[in-house]
């Protein structure tokens, strides 16, 4: 690696040039002009064929169960034609309602060979929140675990597009029960559904074209009923290009870092920790290592010490998720015990981390480029992403947009129809972050009202209030309802917590307004401290009003001994937090 490490403007122009691998073109996408990869896949059973480069190479690893590339490859195609058997056409609804299990892998990437639209329902959901999900997509086959089984089996008869089930047996040393009695619906087990599969098998032909629709993420509902993203092969497709753009710079500024020792490549290897249903496990993790070669390991659950485990046994080299996952591998009192030195990168999103977590990554994984990033359901994961020196230099910022997305900086009493050329720019202009880019998801599923709120002429009203530096770097201020305005004070309870994070006895924490009569909200923080350690409420005080105007200094401070209320994506669920208090 040269000693002068090229500009993010410079690599990024020499990247996109003409001729090059990631050459942009603008073109106009159903109805909206927008900027593309000229060079990406045109749909996702391209990828699974790509997949085929790496047959030989271990795929999936779960517990005892470990599958190749080419394993999977066969499996999938096979499930493919079963479910055409099955009754499936393209644009049929197929949903997964599973902790992350090979059989979920296979099941997407059927459902995908086979032309329907795979919709990934939160495990985590209740039955009558499962019941809400089947319904509003209008699912013909639901594959389930045994416990989303046991959730769904009363309301089957009553959902009528559900036509099959078919049951994932996470304990194959283990018989299924599925015994119901009296039911319309066909219940099967996976095995049976897969049967045996020819080691020559091909996908059926099914016509698919770039724009049809692929996926249905459901949001995550931390206000008002989850609605459907709906994503089409470019949405998803865009995002793998954009994250291998990332990854390609990354390599071109700083030299490859998925070396070993000797110089010789070594293949990615990804602790799955974080849930397939969500876009970030499923299509900025397993899609983009289906493609690329990459290794996952999956577990029951995270767990701190299975997770060093799986580090040192399986040589992991990244590790992803939110910034909780990072910080609770560095807080593990055996930490230094385990054999981490595969490591090559850490990256998270989906929450806001603490500025100072990147310099305890750089200290535990001296080998490990650190990063950050942001993205949500409706933009298919990735929006932005920052990683190496400049997360060091900007641990705050979320990253520079990736080449193919637009985005804006739009205030709150904005009336026109799209951004334009004349709105407030500069460092310390903050409002609205508007999104468009062809990783931008079409609409909500069947749900006009909310689609015409947060889509205007393909820009994406995100909900988070940003600004946007001189070097075009992103910094996610707040969500917009979570801004607490305290005397006519608008205060940004990530700027609170980043604060309070900076004190060496605070393990989480989250800020959010709690009502006052006098100022109309108050300031109140909600803190786990680190085991063993005890401190007052009023040294949370003292040390943020040393680095912050008294204003933004928090006037109620309540300790907790359990973890902090969290979605699968691992945000914060503060209304439920601010409920407590209130309590």
């Amino acid at each position: 690696m040269s000693d002068t490490v090229l500009s993010i403007q410079d690599a990024s122009a020499q990247m996109i040039a003409a001729g090059q691998m990631f050459e942009m073109e603008r073109t106009t996408v159903k109805g909206i002009e927008m900027n593309v990869w000229k060079n990406a896949p045109a749909t996702m059973a391209q990828v699974l064929g790509m997949s085929l480069n790496h047959s030989a190479k271990e795929f999936l690893i779960y517990e005892d169960q470990r599958y190749t590339f080419e394993e999977h490859y066969r499996a999938a195609a096979t499930l493919a034609q079963r479910f055409i058997d099955l009754g499936i056409k393209k644009g049929d609804r197929i949903t997964i309602a599973s902790r992350n299990l090979p059989q979920w892998v296979m099941s997407f990437w059927g459902a995908i060979l086979s032309g329907a639209v795979v919709v990934p329902l939160n495990a985590w959901w209740t039955t009558d929140e499962l019941e809400y999900g089947l319904s509003d997509s209008g699912t013909s086959i639901a594959i389930v675990d045994e416990e989303r089984f046991a959730r769904i089996s009363p309301f089957m008869d009553s959902l009528p597009e559900l036509t099959t089930v078919i049951v994932l047996n996470d304990n194959p040393k283990k018989p299924l029960n599925l015994a119901i009695t009296n039911s319309r619906v066909a219940v099967k087990s996976f095995e049976d559904v897969l049967g045996s599969v020819d080691p020559a098998q091909t996908p059926p032909e099914v016509p698919m074209d770039t724009d049809d629709d692929a996926t249905m993420f459901y949001t995550s509902g931390t206000t008002g009923k989850p609605k459907g993203a709906v994503g089409t092969h470019r949405n998803a497709l865009s995002n793998m290009m954009n994250l291998f753009f990332v990854g390609q710079r990354a390599t071109l500024r700083y030299g490859n870092a998925n070396l070993d020792d000797d110089g010789n490549p070594v293949q990615g290897s990804a602790m799955l920790n974080i849930p397939l249903f969500h876009a970030t496990g499923c299509l900025a993790t397993m899609l983009v290592n289906t493609a690329s070669g990459g290794k996952l390991v999956l577990s029951h659950h995270f767990d701190p010490t299975l997770a060093l485990e799986m580090i040192q046994n399986e040589k992991i080299t990244q590790i992803g998720g939110v910034p909780a996952i990072a910080m609770q591998l560095l807080d593990h009192p055996n930490f230094a015990d385990y054999d981490t030195s595969s490591i090559r990168s850490v990256s998270y999103g989906g929450a806001p981390p603490p500025p100072e977590l990147v310099k305890r990554i750089r200290a535990a994984f001296p080998k490990a480029q650190p990063g950050n990033g942001y993205g949500l359901t409706e933009t298919s994961a990735a929006v932005a992403l920052n990683n190496g020196a400049d997360y060091i230099a900007k641990p705050a910022s979320c990253g520079p947009a990736v080449p193919t997305c637009e985005v804006a900086i739009v205030p709150e009493d904005f009336e026109g129809d799209e951004p334009s050329a004349d709105l407030p720019k500069g460092p310390e202009v903050r409002g609205e972050l508007w999104i468009k880019g062809p990783n931008v998801v079409r609409g909500y599923w069947n749900k006009q009202e909310a689609t015409d709120k947060a889509f205007t002429k393909g820009w994406l009203h995100s909900g988070d209030i940003a600004r946007i530096d001189e070097e075009g770097f992103i910094f996610i201020v707040d969500r917009a309802k979570d801004m607490i305005i305290r005397g006519g004070e608008n205060v940004y309870s990530v700027i609170v917590e980043a604060a309070i994070f900076e004190h060496a006895d605070v393990a989480d924490c989250a800020v959010v307004g709690v009502p006052h009569p006098s100022l109309g909200e108050e300031v109140a923080a909600v803190i786990v401290l680190r085991p063993g350690r005890v401190i007052e409420g009023e040294e949370i005080s003292r040390h943020v009003a040393q680095r912050l105007a008294k204003f933004q200094v928090p006037t109620k401070v309540i300790f907790r001994t359990e973890p902090l209320p969290r979605n699968p994506q691992g945000k914060v669920l503060k209304r439920e937090l601010r409920d407590s208090i209130l309590d």
